[in-house]
This record gives C-alpha cells, sequence and structure tokens, in this order.
C-alpha cells in the first residue's frame, strides 16, 4: 500500500481512544500508538498499529499527533514527556480531550514558541458508539490551515467539525455541550425514578417520546439502562462528567456569569461520585433518586 495519508502518532487508547485508532487504521492511515497502560495496546496493535516506546519516539516518527487523554493534568504530561522537545515546524498536535480552555491556549503558545509545532484542540462529542460509527460532533479551535489539516485527519472519525475559532474555542464549545448532557443525564435519572415509583414501566418512556420535544440521544442510550439498571459495559464515566461541569463553573467564574442549573448539576455529580461511581457509568446517576 502507498502511504500518501500523513503518518499517524495516538496518544491514549482508552475508551474513545481505541475505536478512533481502529477507524483510523481501517481508512489508511498508518498510526503510531503509545499508551501508559501498555496491556490496553493489543487490540489496536493486532490491527495494524505500531507500538511506540514512549512519546518522543511517536512525535519523531508521527507527522500529526492525536491526542486522547483523561484531563488536562494528562495532557499536559505528555507535553513535557515528548512533545514539546521533539516537535518540528511541520507536524501538529490535535487534541481530543475535554480540557481547560485556558490551559489549552497555553500548551498551544509552549509548543509554538519551543519548536514552532501547532496545535488544534478538537474535543469531540458523540461517546464511544459516536467513535465506533465515525459519527462524533467535533468543535474545533485553532489557525484555519490547521483546521483543514485536522478535517481530512479526523474525516473516519466524525459526522460533522465545526471551527469555532482561534485556540481554546472547541474546549470552550465541548464545556457548553457538557453542561447541556449533564444536566439532561441527572433530570433524565429524576425522571425516571419518579415513573417508576409511580407504577409506570419507565423502560418504555424513551421509545414513547422518541421524536417529541423531550427526545435526546441521552435519553434513548442512557433511559433504558436506567430504569433496567444496566449499568455495563461502561461506555464513559460519571468522572468525566464531574471534569467537565467543573470546569464549566471555573469558566463562568472567570466570565462573571452565573451557572445555577448546571452548578446544581456539578453538585449532585460531585455527590454521586463520592458515593464509589466516579469511574461508573452515568447511567448509575439512577441511584441518587431510587428508593430502596
Amino acid at each position: 500500500m502507498s502511504y500518501s495519508l500523513p503518518i499517524l502518532g495516538f496518544i491514549g487508547i482508552g475508551l474513545m481512544g481505541k475505536p478512533m485508532t481502529l477507524r483510523l487504521l481501517q481508512h489508511g492511515f498508518r498510526v503510531n500508538v503509545w499508551n501508559r497502560s501498555a496491556e490496553k495496546l493489543p487490540p489496536v496493535i493486532a490491527a495494524g498499529a505500531t507500538a511506540m516506546p514512549d512519546i518522543a519516539a511517536l512525535v519523531r516518527a508521527s507527522d500529526v499527533v492525536i491526542i486522547c487523554l483523561a484531563d488536562t493534568p494528562a495532557v499536559e504530561w505528555a507535553l513535557h514527556h515528548g512533545i514539546l522537545d521533539h516537535g518540528a515546524p511541520d507536524k501538529l498536535v490535535i487534541d481530543l480531550s475535554s480540557i481547560d480552555p485556558n490551559r489549552t491556549r497555553a500548551f498551544a503558545a509552549a509548543l509554538h514558541d519551543n519548536c514552532g509545532m501547532g496545535w488544534v484542540d478538537a474535543p469531540v462529542s458523540g461517546g464511544v458508539a459516536g467513535a465506533e460509527q465515525g459519527s462524533l460532533a467535533v468543535m474545533a479551535g485553532g489557525e484555519p490551515g490547521h483546521i483543514e489539516i485536522a478535517r481530512e485527519v479526523l474525516k473516519p472519525l466524525y459526522k460533522q467539525l465545526t471551527h469555532m475559532g482561534p485556540v481554546g474555542s472547541g474546549q470552550i464549545t465541548k464545556i457548553c455541550n457538557q453542561m447541556i448532557v449533564g444536566c439532561n443525564m441527572l433530570v433524565i435519572a429524576e425522571m425516571i425514578a419518579l415513573a417508576k415509583q409511580a407504577g409506570v414501566e419507565a423502560e418504555k418512556i424513551p421509545a414513547a417520546l422518541a421524536g417529541g420535544f423531550a427526545d435526546s440521544k441521552p435519553l434513548q442510550i442512557a433511559g433504558p439502562e436506567m430504569a433496567l439498571e444496566k449499568f455495563e459495559p461502561v461506555k464513559w464515566r460519571v468522572k468525566t462528567l464531574l471534569k467537565d461541569l467543573q470546569m464549566a463553573a471555573e469558566l463562568a467564574k472567570q466570565t462573571g456569569n452565573a451557572l445555577p442549573m448546571s452548578g446544581l448539576a456539578a453538585q449532585l455529580m460531585q455527590l454521586h461520585g463520592s458515593q464509589g461511581y466516579l469511574e461508573q457509568d452515568p447511567a448509575t446517576l439512577i441511584k441518587l433518586y431510587r428508593k430502596d
């Protein structure tokens, strides 16, 4: 096979990173991979990815470095453990993680100042199913030329990619997305618990409301799981939503905005997480409301 496509490096083979890497491989990309937990690599290696010994080697061997990590500290760690010192002006970072917008701008500036390498923040929405199906929504921040590279590289992964503005704009848009998702998940759990207690076959509610104003992907995906208390397999985690709601609160503080609903959602999510559910699927939020 002739590889005229850019060589990709993918850092973070987790719940989202694994299906993304598999789709990129299926669409003809050469993909170098690195993950802090090496035991997660065999499925993507079996599909054709090349495991790299460290981030520095991955950056040297790749044209575009894609990051998909859990939080801001994890991205910062990767930046300082191979990207910053081994980048080059003709390379590009595309960060799919959902992290702090201000820190994103600082990371991008440091990378540019150190080696001239560009940065696109491109957080995604759509969950594991969207990653598997290539139907993610991508909200991107960066220079127009870098965004065009991201459009081509990420094409196997998304249904739509929207350029939201300069670096950091994608992360702000993702925070807005998560405010809606977080509040939605909590009210769905509250509603399902009420319906069950009142004697309704709650597992039928998502189908009954499909196509109406109350319909949403979280309702269709998590509603039946909440009603049936089916929490496996874990498709995303409570700690992810909590992290994003906390970033919303911090952004609101910086801009002088009030977030009464998202603030309450963050408090409830924190309460749920403190009861041992941080690593669990958000469908477990039903346990905040059910009567045992």
